[in-house]
């Protein structure tokens, strides 16, 4: 009770009794609410939270992202480009669009893939230039590592997903060396 007069009171700006002492109370006290909704907060966005588990190894990424980054072409030269991402998750298996533009270059990643186990597995395409192949690599917990191959095309795709942020690096052995990409929902 003298803990939530001391809270009203310093709240209101009116402080009695030894106002030093009351409003270290009331900074004390609102710093414990802070944290204590921050460490909730965490929690439940964690890609290792229960909810995240129960939901499959993709469960943290699904929805809708947006950002931005760079793409490096094969000249040595990089352009600004801005990105969306949309992942439709489902248990084990997830469906994933990545679409990237800069003034002068454009690709569309669509690629499904299925979790066992850790190991990840699926297919891609690339509609700008017409590719298409295969995804195989390992992952979990909001990290995920893999390799998207087509004849003649190698890119190591490595995915992190922290709460509402998420960076892609993508590296090539094309014409076009890779791209590092920052989204957030």
């Amino acid at each position: 009770m003298v803990h939530q007069a001391a809270y009203r009171a310093a709240d209101a700006g009116k402080l009695r009794g030894n106002s030093f002492f009351a409003k270290q109370h009331a900074q004390i006290v609102i710093r414990r609410l802070l944290i204590a909704a921050a460490v909730l907060f965490a929690a439940a966005i964690s890609p290792g939270s229960s909810q995240a588990q129960s939901g499959g190894p993709f469960a943290s990424l699904a929805g809708r992202w947006a950002g931005g980054g760079t793409v490096g072409l094969d000249d040595g030269s990089t352009e600004r480009i801005r990105c969306r991402a949309s992942y439709a998750v489902q248990g084990p298996s997830m469906n994933l669009t990545l679409l990237c533009a800069s003034d002068a270059y454009r690709f569309n990643l669509e690629g499904s893939v299925v979790d066992q186990g850790g190991a990840i597995s699926g297919s891609w395409s690339e509609s700008s230039r017409n590719v298409s192949g295969t995804l195989q690599g390992r992952g979990g917990n909001g990290s995920f590592q893999v390799l998207a191959s087509a004849p003649g095309f190698n890119a190591e795709i490595t995915l992190t997903t922290r709460g509402n942020r998420q960076s892609i690096v993508i590296r090539a052995d094309s014409q076009f060396r890779g791209a590092t990409i920052s989204l957030s929902r």
